[in-house]
This record gives structure tokens, sequence and C-alpha cells, in this order.
């Protein structure tokens, strides 16, 4: 597939479905090498030498990490499955030419930049620790978030901690594509969008929900032995850190494990012993520890339980992002917009959601459908399953419910997502292949 160069320098990566499986750590051999890596590991005695920390380890079953997150991720190699790569700093550096390259992201407080990491095609993003934690913490998150594996996430490829560890360097495959805010909102060419039929849009949205249940129930945190595993969350999902892949048209989500490395995601002791009661076993912060916590998220996909105290981070709040998410897909609107109302002569915000709630909220069957018909992107050119579009618009708003409680589990939401795109699958074919089907990414 050929991409045209002025649609190539707005891709980046930040991330189609299939069966997933989580992998256990597996013994090692006493002497490993890791491959392509600068350092090799011996059980006993052990010497791990980076660029700025010698870490020893005697043969005792007690193994002494120092202080620094950035030796306790180097300890970590043997304890995982595939090994995962924890790069130095210095070759963080040399590979974006001492960070002088041009950033691939255009945001100050998490730039990332596209290199070639031990012959691998990467994408290194620079990240804050926002809650600060000891090396043992920082050992068990990447354990943790390492061991994930889903077709509908961008895989992590590695990490690197800067000796004073301010910074985390999040390194992730590169994928090919665009961001699925780009792919239904070109500002050069607002008539063009990258998925133009139902099914394309359907597919999307099937491969978010499916990865989103991954994170949620099937990748759970490491924890402390004496406790059971703590639920992970994503914290970051937005139709920006969604890839819609070159090719496949399918997406895959981005920054899967970089809130919980980098501490946006706090650890099982901060949470309440008693949280508030929910449908799922989402943690909940205690209200007293909430100042300190520096809540990162997008305007237009933050749950109103998280901007109001920001002490309620949690997969219900992934649901509601989620939500937002789906509902983009069906309109091809932004969540928050602002429209000049000739009457008042003022600009008025118009919210997303709200319009898909007072579309739902109408009983009368004609008009709810009429009105849905109306409200879907128009670059659908109408060619939809309307009681397919009006499932996926009920799904949509329960996600985005304002009390937390109320909100689906992702099991749930993803159930009825591929059913409901079993049915469009269904329609499509009986329908036939679309005549005007795009299968380039570059705009008309």
């Amino acid at each position: 597939m050929i991409f045209s160069a002025s649609i190539l320098q707005y891709f980046y990566m930040c991330k189609s479905r299939g069966d997933t499986m989580a992998i256990d750590p597996k013994p090692r051999q006493s002497t490993t090498k890791i491959p392509d890596s600068p350092t090799s590991i011996s059980a006993s005695p052990a010497i791990l030498t980076t660029d700025t920390t010698t870490i020893r380890d005697s043969s005792k079953a007690t193994t002494t990490t120092s202080s620094s997150g950035h030796s306790s991720l180097f300890s970590l190699r043997e304890s995982l499955s595939e090994s995962p790569n924890i790069y130095t700093v210095a070759e963080i550096s040399a590979a974006t030419n001492a960070f002088l390259s041009k950033p691939i992201s255009p945001s100050s407080s998490s730039p990332a930049w596209r290199c070639t990491l031990r012959g691998r095609d990467a994408v290194v993003h620079r990240r804050s620790f926002r809650h600060h934690s000891d090396a043992v913490r920082l050992h068990d998150r990447f354990a943790s978030v390492s061991r994930g594996h889903h077709v509908s996430l961008v895989r992590l490829l590695g990490v690197a901690s800067a000796a004073a560890g301010d910074n985390l360097y999040v390194v992730y495959e590169h994928v090919p594509g665009a961001t699925l805010a780009e792919c239904l909102r070109n500002p050069r060419n607002p008539e063009f969008t990258v998925l133009p039929t139902w099914l394309s849009r359907m597919r999307v949205a099937a491969d978010l929900a499916q990865g989103l249940e991954y994170i949620h129930h099937y990748a759970a945190a490491a924890g402390p032995a004496d406790r059971p595993p703590a639920p992970l969350v994503h914290n970051l999902l937005d139709s920006s850190s969604v890839i819609v892949t070159e090719g496949t048209f399918n997406a895959k989500i981005c920054h899967f494990g970089a809130s919980v490395l980098t501490g946006d995601i706090p650890e099982e002791d901060e949470y309440d012993s008693d949280p508030i009661e929910s449908t799922d076993s989402s943690p909940k912060l205690r209200r007293s520890d909430s100042r300190a916590m520096k809540i990162q998220g997008t305007r237009g996909y933050m749950a109103p339980e998280v901007l109001k105290s920001g002490s309620a981070i949690s997969q219900k709040s992934d649901v509601f992002a989620l939500g937002v998410v789906l509902l983009e897909l069906l309109s091809g609107e932004e969540p928050l917009m602002y429209r000049f109302e000739t009457e008042t002569k003022q600009y008025e915000m118009v919210s997303l959601i709200e319009r898909a709630r007072g579309i739902m909220e109408l009983t009368v069957e004609i008009e709810r459908q009429g009105n849905l018909r109306r409200w879907i992107d128009g670059r659908l050119r109408d060619s939809f399953p309307v009681e397919v579009a009006e499932g996926m618009a009920r799904v949509a708003v329960e996600c985005v419910r304002a009390e937390a409680e109320r909100r689906p589990s992702m099991k749930r939401v993803a159930g009825k997502v591929s059913k409901l795109y079993l049915q469009s699958t269904a329609w499509a074919e009986q329908m036939g292949s679309p005549a005007e089907f795009s299968v380039s990414l570059a705009p008309r």
C-alpha cells in the first residue's frame, strides 16, 4: 500500500483481533545471555553492569537490589519469559540522536521519537514519574505489564530508566498506520475518511473492546504474594491513542502499561480498604490521597468522578473513555465541539455524549431511529443496519453513564460489541461489497 508523504508525517505510534494468552515466567538456566544485549546474567554469583550502576548478588535466596528503578529493571531480566529489553539511557540517546531528532508526538509532557533499537523499528516515549515509589514496586509493575500480549495492543518492547529516577523511557513497537482521530477527521479534507463503511468501523470497535477487555480481565498486575492481583487500568484511552493499521484496517490500543509504570495508577496499599461497592473489582483511591495524585487524561474522555475529585481512576473510568470512542466511530464527531449560534452571537459547547443520550432517550421508535440516522456520520452514506447501529449507540451510552457503578464491565461490553460485529458482517455479505470502498489512508 502506498501512502502520500503529506499524510505519513501525521502517522505515529502511540498500536486485529484473535486469541490471547498471558505468558507466565519460565525458569532460566544457570547462565543466560540476552541477544544483542550489553549485559550477561549469571545465576550465582551475578554481576549486572550498567552505564551507571553495578549490582552484585550472592547465591543466597535473598536478592539485593539498588534503590533506583534503573537498577531494579536490570535485575528483572531473569524472571520474565521472553526477556523484555532493559535498555540503557545511552542506547536511547544514541538512537534518537541525543533526543535531538524531531519528535513524532506533539505533546511536550510526553514526547516520542521513532528510531531503531536493537534492529527493531520502535517508538520511544519519555514519561515523567507522577507517583514515586521504590525500586521493588517498579520491578513488580514492569513484571506485570511485560507479560501482557494481545493482538489489539501495541507491543511493549522494553524500558529504560534514568539513574536519577525522574524519567522513564517506554519503548513500543512501531505500527504503520494512522491514529483513529486522523482517520475520522482529516482537517484538510473533511469529506474524506479512511473508514467509509459500516463494517470497517465495527471492526475497529470490536478490536478496541476486546483489547480493553484483555487489559481489565486477563492482564492482571503482579502484586504482593499475600494479596490477589490488582486489576490493570489503561487510563489513557482516546481516539488519538488508537492506531488503525495499514493494510488490514484493524485497531491497536497504544500506551499499554504506561500509566502503571509511571505511577499514574496507585499501588495496592494506596487503595481504600473498604472501597465503594461496584459491579467489578476495580479499586478506588482513598480520598485523603487524591491531592497527591496528578491525574492525566484528555478532556472529553475523562469520567465525571475523575474530573470531580481525581480519586476514582478505575476500570469504570476506562469503560467511560471507550464509550466516548464508540460514539466517535458512530458520528465521526469530536467529543466536545464549539459552534457559533447566530441567534445569540456566541459560541456554545456541544457535547457528543449529551446528543447521543438525547437520541436514545426518545421513546417513539420511529422518531428515535430517524434522529439516529441523521446523527450517524453522513460519510457512511446512510448504508448501515439501523437495528445494529441502535444497538451500538445503546452500548456506548451505557458506557458513558454518569454513575460509575452503573457502567457495564468490559466483559459485557466486549460480548455485546462482538455480537453486533457478527450481525454487521452478515448484513454486509447480504448487501454485497460496497462499490466505493477505499483502501488508502491518503486523502482523496
